[in-house]
């Protein structure tokens, strides 16, 4: 069985990705730079299943990029829970701010334009329930350690794209490939980490769960 055949089939046994949502998919693939950075259906719908697992209140996301993931957080939210997610790079606003705000979830989510290392600490976020970082590798291990004491304890932090590629295997990545050292930091970061609990799993491009003790 090849890779896209596995696919097929877990697509085909699951909870559909809904039309609001495979609208967002195509437009992203169509007019986005990078469009394979959307979640998708398959992590978009353990997205969802993590959030109803988890019952968050307060819920942040670092890196907003077309809104997908965000649509799907915020779907399992619970009434009066909230969702901020931030967005680094304000050319993505004119794409974004629609499809977030034309969804049925438009009321759970604020979407804010900035740096998040420095928006998260202003606006004084606190007590932080579920938290998913999919922003720039290179400062994996800076969000990392700016979120986890402003994380109740049980709460939850996700990180995408963890196994980036494969790349976190190479034992001596180019000096220059930044995102990869970024990614090896972080994940060695975690795994010594003994203030939280974690397991990384291996759907799509790797999604570790970290765990505050």
């Amino acid at each position: 069985m090849t890779a896209d055949n596995l696919d097929d089939y877990i697509v085909r046994h699951i909870d559909p990705e809904g039309d609001y949502l495979h609208r967002l998919w195509r437009d992203t693939q169509l007019r986005l730079s990078y469009g394979q950075m959307a979640s998708g259906h398959v992590q978009g719908r353990l997205l969802k299943m993590l959030t109803r697992m988890v019952k968050p209140r307060l819920t942040v996301e670092l890196g907003t990029f077309s809104g997908y993931s965000a649509l799907c957080i915020a779907e399992g939210l619970e009434e009066g829970a909230v969702l901020h997610t931030f967005e680094i790079y304000d050319e993505q606003e004119d794409f974004t701010r629609p499809w977030i705000e034309g969804s049925n979830f438009r009321d759970k989510i604020r979407f804010h334009i900035g740096d998040a290392l420095r928006l998260i600490p202003e606006m004084g976020l606190k007590d932080i329930d579920l938290a998913f970082i999919d922003a720039d590798k290179r400062h994996y291990v800076d969000f990392y350690e700016m979120l986890l004491p402003r994380m109740r304890t049980g709460g939850f932090i996700l990180a995408d794209n963890t196994l980036w590629y494969g790349h976190v295997t190479e034992e001596h990545p180019r000096e220059s490939d930044l995102q990869t050292l970024g990614i090896k930091r972080f994940n060695d970061l975690v795994a010594a980490d003994e203030r939280v609990e974690k397991v990384i799993v291996p759907v799509r491009d790797g999604l570790t769960v970290i765990r505050k003790r």
